[in-house]
């Protein structure tokens, strides 16, 4: 990409298929894709890369296409990150102030949020995203922009998104195998709210429930913060495994009736109708009734129904989410599935479009929730490049959301290495650096990088 971040580039590794788009921002905001292709994806189950070869091959067969249909080369993208390992914490994290009669600079607010990378997590695991909740100055809670005011104490409350690192290494193993270097790992929930929600639901309390094809990703979010995730490791392909062997059919032929004739409610579904599946290899047409079919649905999706009812129940504000829930996903277009998940939760329910941030010619093309995950990538893509260049005078939660992953260039400076030498050398200096004199250095560049402003 160009100095100037003109286009953002992502790509959505998902189970059943991974996309690749291009977009950029138009004078009035929105978005327009420029390119997008999609191939199916064989080497990722429930989120989770287990064929290295299979999905490199299909990465670099969209971004080839991309890059030829558009005519932009691009080598920096954003993907986005999901599958069972994810889960979440809550926790407050707080920094004594040596100053209190100065005001709260957004350098301190940031600092705070680098704490939290820190926390001990499990062996194996890293954190993925810090999402502040609200802000405590001095013992004074419910502190939405905590810059500008006077304080000793600054606190947060932080929901806090832990991954598996052997599964975000396959991802950015795949991205670099296919000469892509990775920007930012973004939870896919949060690049689905983006693209379908609205900042009136955030604002009254609703449930994003994207349905795809190996997981169920859940966010719940209210007064226009981000406040519990769940990655449900249940999506349609059971669904399709459902059906092939429940009819004794093929998982192609499976897959096609769950689009075509599929219903999430079985008392709807008409009891005489009928569709005739092709034999295997010769053998006679089998005919499977539309209210069986209907059936084995409504079964499964009630389960996948039941455990997001418990998610929501487990955030604590079920009883505050006034807008309901939106589904989204390539399975939220399964017939009559917003009419039984009403009837088994008792909230409104509607199905989300990424159609509010597009514009130009691809938006009635995109205007699918099969692409909610992928136009999210691309906005949370914008938002990350100018991350650090925005005001809080909004009281913005988005705008104190570090999306950088572990590793970052502070923490880089921060520990002596190899480089540090070659540095030296570089610099004229062919003597070696006595140790005391490296940790001198290193300290310094500490208090640097700490009384830098960031704009």
């Amino acid at each position: 990409m160009s100095k100037k971040e003109q286009y953002v580039a992502a790509i959505d590794i998902g189970t059943t298929k991974i996309v690749t788009i291009v977009g950029r921002k138009n004078e009035n905001g929105k978005i327009e894709i420029l390119g997008i292709s999609k191939a199916p994806s064989t080497g990722v189950r429930r989120g989770v890369v287990q064929n290295i070869e299979e999905t490199v091959n299909a990465i670099q067969a969209t971004v080839d296409d991309v890059q030829k249909t558009t005519g932009i080369v691009f080598h920096e993208v954003f993907v986005g990150i999901a599958g069972q390992h994810i889960r979440s914490i809550k926790t407050r994290g707080s920094r004594m102030r040596d100053d209190f009669d100065t005001e709260i600079k957004k350098d301190e607010v940031f600092r705070l949020i680098e704490d939290m990378y820190k926390i001990h997590v499990e062996m194996g695991e890293e954190i993925i995203h810090v999402i502040p909740q609200v802000f405590i100055i001095d013992n004074e809670p419910g502190i939405k922009n905590p810059i500008g005011i006077c304080g000793h104490q600054l606190e947060a409350n932080f929901h806090i998104v832990i991954g598996r690192v052997a599964a975000a290494k396959n991802i950015e193993r795949c991205v670099q195998r296919a000469d892509l270097k990775l920007k930012d790992l973004i939870l896919e929930p949060l690049a689905s709210a983006d693209a379908v929600l609205t900042d009136d639901e955030k604002e009254a309390g609703v449930v994003l429930v994207d349905i795809g094809g190996g997981t169920t990703d859940l966010a719940v979010y209210y007064d226009n913060t981000i406040r519990h995730t769940a990655v449900i490791p249940f999506g349609g392909n059971v669904i399709t495994s459902d059906i092939k062997e429940g009819c004794a059919i093929l998982e192609r032929h499976a897959e096609q009736l769950k689009i075509q004739y599929g219903s999430a409610l079985r008392d709807i579904a008409p009891e005489d109708k009928v569709v005739a599946i092709p034999g295997i290899s010769g053998r006679n047409p089998k005919e499977i009734s539309f209210r069986s079919l209907a059936g084995i649905i409504q079964s499964r999706m009630e389960e996948i129904i039941e455990i997001v009812n418990f998610e929501i129940q487990n955030s604590g504000y079920a009883d505050k989410l006034a807008a309901g829930i939106v589904i989204t996903g390539g399975g939220a277009m399964l017939k009559h599935l917003p009419q039984l998940m009403n009837f088994r939760t008792a909230m409104d329910v509607r199905i989300g479009y990424p159609n509010e941030h597009l514009a130009g010619k691809a938006k009635d093309e995109l205007n699918q929730p099969m692409y909610a995950t992928a136009v999210g990538l691309i906005l949370r893509g914008f938002d990350h490049l100018t991350t650090y260049k925005k005001s809080f005078e909004a009281g913005n939660k988005d705008d104190y959301v570090r999306t950088k992953r572990p590793g970052s260039e502070k923490l880089e400076n921060e520990h002596i290495d190899d480089r540090e030498e070659d540095q030296a050398t570089e610099s004229g200096s062919n003597d070696k650096v006595p140790l005391t004199e490296k940790i001198k250095q290193m300290i310094t560049r500490m208090f640097e990088v700490e009384d830098q402003t960031i704009n």
